[in-house]
């Protein structure tokens, strides 16, 4: 709400009283003992209540605030400093006027009644209605028969300390679009929500769109929006295009949708815009953005990058599978069903996702090797991605010991996101690093990250091996039916903890790539595979 607009506090203790102490004891006294003022009350708070007790002071309860006297009708309550600030700024700064209360039958000592009003502000006027009952006690230093005070006697949905507020909307409505503009809701894309309210938040004052005229109940909880009561005009929306795509986020939720805690997130390689993001979780958090996970042999797409680049070896040269490979004391082995191969070329190790390949060839390179490939030509781990909202840029830290081998593998302290990864493969596939992003930067101004990319050379091959992965490797049953244009790479993520691997898999068909996790999914074809093929068959 813009400064300047009509408020009515519920339940502040120190609410000053309006009208006169003098008004408020006659008019109960009236109610009690007729014009003289002298009435018979009981001796005793405890003693029970009359039928005619609680018709007397419900009615003149309700008479009072039908005239719009709201510290006439406060002093029939046992808490006339909160009620009297309520239902005074109902009337003169809620702008809520022409009350007519209709009383039901009286249940014992509660009183359900029908309420009738006018809401006029800056000249528009529209009416309200609502149900609500109030119940009769007898006030405990004085024994009178008083209206029990709680927000609810005015309107249901008012709580303690919330406010009644009346004027302009805080911020225009904002109605987001894809690409082709098609409007976003959390109602058909349901994972979309919380981005969509972040978005809103961020980009929401910058649409356009003029604010609606409402009276709306303002919540005291953290985290609860308003209560709107009544719209008196309607704003117009204002617009922000992302470059979400409405049908392969369809295809993106109903994906996640049949794993628990899973995620992906689709974008084009020829520019960073994001497809789609969506999350399958019980907490709501945005892990495709957000998540920071091992992400297992979608690591090996970086580590061979790098191999190549310092000239270890290349894809078509030697890169020999044996069962096991010690590093730093540290023995590590394949996953289950990767046969050893000592005559393997690193694009046979690459497509059967085989660790010891790139564990023994981990000791032709530094410790810091893996970190400067990562963030001078994926873009990785700086912190400067600017996507439009929260993101996670991923962490390749400098690793020795046992930890420089594992990081190859991606286990040990590197951390990704489903973003990252698909970015990843978007660079791999293009050679070029675009910055992922949801809105465009002319939006705000913000400026995109950038990286050196990939040698030519070097993202060739990377398209040969991973072309190799999507049609005889490891990811042959989860891109099968996908032709064309396309590379994959799976991951599986040990845990401790776990009893399944984190399942992860990342591809690319024409100008989209993919990436997903599955928490606890097994192998990466087994779960995120699946996801990743239905967004890329999605997407054309």
């Amino acid at each position: 709400m813009r400064r300047g607009a009509k408020v009515a506090v519920v339940g502040t203790a120190c609410a000053v009283l309006l009208g006169g102490a003098g008004y408020g004891a006659y008019n109960i006294l009236s109610a009690f003992g007729g014009g003289d003022g002298i009435g018979v009350m009981a001796a005793s708070p405890d003693d029970p209540l009359e039928a005619e007790d609680v018709e007397e002071a419900s009615s003149a309860f309700f008479a009072a605030w039908e005239k719009g006297d709201g510290s006439a009708a406060a002093a029939v309550t046992d808490d006339e400093a909160s009620a009297g600030a309520l239902l005074t700024g109902m009337a003169e700064e809620g702008g809520v006027g022409k009350v007519r209360i209709t009383p039901g039958k009286a249940r014992g000592t509660t009183v359900p009644f029908s309420v009738k009003a006018t809401v006029s502000v800056d000249g528009k006027s529209e009416p309200l209605a609502w149900d609500s009952e109030l119940t009769v006690v007898r006030g405990r230093t004085t024994a009178k028969p008083l209206v029990d005070w709680e927000p609810t006697v005015v309107h249901p949905q008012l709580k303690a300390g919330d406010t009644l507020v009346a004027g302009p909307s805080d911020v225009p409505a904002v109605e987001l679009v894809d690409r082709d503009g098609k409007v976003l809701d959390a109602e058909k894309h349901p994972s979309l929500g919380p981005v969509l309210d972040e978005l809103r938040e961020r980009y929401g004052e910058a649409a356009g769109g003029s604010p609606s005229l409402e009276l709306v109940i303002r919540h005291t909880e953290p985290d609860t929006p308003d209560t709107t009561l009544v719209t008196l005009a309607k704003g117009k929306a204002g617009t922000i295009r992302t470059t979400l795509s409405a049908d392969v986020q369809a295809a993106a939720e109903k994906a996640v949708g049949k794993y628990p805690e899973s995620s992906v997130v689709a974008l084009k390689p020829s520019t960073g815009e994001v497809l789609a993001v969506a999350n399958h979780r019980s907490d709501g958090f945005n892990a495709a953005f957000q998540g920071r996970l091992a992400p297992g042999s979608t690591m090996k797409i970086v580590t061979a990058a790098m191999l190549i680049e310092k000239g270890v070896t290349a894809m078509n040269r030697p890169a020999p599978c044996p069962p096991g490979a010690t590093w730093q004391s540290q023995t590590f082995h394949n996953a289950p069903g990767v046969t050893e191969n000592e005559g393997a070329n690193l694009a046979d190790s690459f497509a059967r996702s085989c660790n010891t390949a790139f564990v023994k060839l981990i000791d032709e390179v530094d410790d810091e090797s893996l970190t400067g490939v990562a963030q001078e030509r994926f873009g990785l781990g700086r912190d400067d991605w600017k996507t439009g909202i929260v993101s996670f840029d991923g962490s390749v830290p400098p690793s020795g010991g046992p930890d420089r081998a594992a990081n190859a593998i991606g286990q040990g302290q590197v951390q990704l996101s489903p973003l990252n990864v698909a970015s990843i493969t978007a660079t791999a596939k293009t050679g070029v690093f675009k910055q992922p992003f949801l809105v465009p930067a002319k939006a705000d101004g913000r400026k995109f990250a950038t990286a050196r990319g990939l040698a030519p050379a070097v993202s060739a091959q990377l398209r040969q091996m991973m072309y190799l992965t999507a049609t005889q490797g490891s990811g042959r049953a989860a891109m099968a039916g996908l032709g064309g244009d396309i590379g994959a790479k799976t991951g599986s993520a040990e845990v401790d903890g776990q009893e399944l691997p984190n399942s992860w898999f990342t591809g690319y068909r024409g100008d989209v790539a993919a990436a997903a996790v599955a928490q606890q999914g097994g192998r990466g074809g087994e779960a995120a595979g699946p996801v990743v093929a239905a967004v890329l068959r999605a997407a054309g």
